[in-house]
């Protein structure tokens, strides 16, 4: 099937699901799912994703092996500070291409051995088709015994991981509720069909009561008051229930040690400014962005910004401590990107080698502008990095390597 018969079977798939409803539309966040994460049809689910340079999105890992080989730092840390246990569990959620656990397993098996012995690595992913491509790449590394497998929450017993989970930019792909302020009361978006003719489906937007009292509570819990007047009429923004069950999922697995959650968001003070009244929410398509859901369907990412407020918030009563909130540039330093930066200055120089022939100058200048990329500050240097811990002492948590002042580059 070829992606165009894709997008128009998920199209029709989607209407009907709307036209068998009483009032012949659903949730936003419903929508979003399924045009995500539809088992046979969504974007995640199938081919159409496409992750790197040239694709429609590209993470940390898409710059080289240093975002995951300094991840692999702080994880052998961590199995130091929780005693060197047997198995150590990394859990990485969302692994995208797998281009972060290739570089986090070979790091360890080279530079820590005796955290790689002692290391379960488990990848839990949703979508069939990032499953697939991660085992087919992961599948050829060169190493023995090689600690890793795939499997569900469901899988994973509950207060059993010792160790951390982890992901890199997936919250941010939850479906989430979208709502609109209309004459001083909270509405939700709803999707609906406008038009369905043999050849053609068109999706256009309602809006109604809350599918859901937990929106309004969620406003209340997170301390924004929409109704004193500082939020215009026709004030958009997003709600990510999802979030909260996915915190409350891994705490329960969590028996001692870390969560480490690295995406692009903001505390809920900031998120629910009165001037993004537009929301956060953005689709990308080769890699461009704009503000439409409804075309491209299942060929395009769709992605809000997250509320780190809300995370620790549902970490603490879940049973989590929020150890720190960072950037990622900030954290990166600490691991020793300072270090890897200020290393390329030396090459080419003369100490007793000869001068770096052209070629290799370059490919030190792309390293170098890879390394930068990391750390800046408008880009994905101001990433958020959130610490949360469990079955261990402030004091204990908060001696992460990461979590130090790091050095000048």
């Amino acid at each position: 099937m070829s992606l165009s018969q894709k997008k128009q079977s998920l199209r029709h798939l989607i209407a009907n699901k709307i036209v068998a409803t009483p009032n012949r539309r659903i949730s936003f966040a419903e929508y979003m799912d399924l045009v995500l994460y539809h088992p046979q049809q969504g974007y995640y689910a199938t081919g159409a994703v496409n992750i790197g340079s040239e694709g429609d999105f590209f993470t940390s890992s898409h710059l080289g092996h240093d975002f995951g080989e300094l991840l692999a730092e702080q994880f052998a840390q961590m199995w130091e500070i929780l005693g060197h246990p047997e198995p150590f569990t990394l859990v990485e959620m969302g692994a995208g291409q797998g281009l972060v656990a290739a570089d986090v397993l070979n790091y360890l098996y080279q530079q820590y051995p005796g955290c790689f012995a002692a290391l379960d690595y488990i990848i839990v992913e949703k979508a069939a088709g990032l499953i697939s491509k991660q085992q087919q790449f992961l599948n050829q590394l060169k190493l023995p015994n090689l600690p890793l497998r795939w499997c569900s929450f469901d899988e994973i017993s509950d207060n059993s991981v010792i160790g951390c989970c982890f992901s890199n930019e997936l919250v941010d792909a939850f479906p989430v509720h979208q709502v609109v302020l209309e004459k001083r009361q909270l509405r939700e978006v709803y999707v609906t069909t406008v038009t369905i003719e043999v050849d053609e489906i068109h999706f256009g937007e309602v809006t109604d009561d809350s599918s859901t009292p937990q929106l309004n509570e969620y406003f209340q819990w997170m301390g924004i008051d929409l109704y004193a007047g500082a939020y215009p009429d026709g004030y958009r923004s997003e709600v990510n229930l999802a979030a909260l069950d996915w915190i409350k999922t891994i705490a329960s697995k969590l028996k001692r040690g870390f969560l480490l959650t690295i995406d692009y968001g903001y505390s809920a003070d900031r998120y629910y400014l009165p001037t993004r009244y537009q929301g956060t929410l953005k689709c990308y398509y080769n890699h461009r962005h704009h503000d439409n859901p409804y075309v491209n369907i299942g060929q395009q990412d769709i992605t809000a910004h997250v509320n780190f407020t809300a995370l620790e918030r549902q970490g603490e009563l879940s049973g989590l401590q929020t150890v720190e909130l960072t950037k990622q540039g900030l954290f990166l330093m600490a691991l020793g990107l300072g270090d890897r930066i200020s290393a390329l200055s030396g090459l080419g120089s003369h100490q007793g080698q000869a001068i770096a022939g052209a070629q290799d100058v370059i490919r030190i200048m792309q390293r170098r502008d890879a390394l930068h990329q990391l750390i800046d500050p408008t880009g994905l240097g101001g990433f958020t990095v959130l610490v949360q811990s469990k079955g261990l002492s402030q004091e204990k948590a908060r001696s992460l390597k990461g979590l130090t002042v790091p050095p000048m580059a």
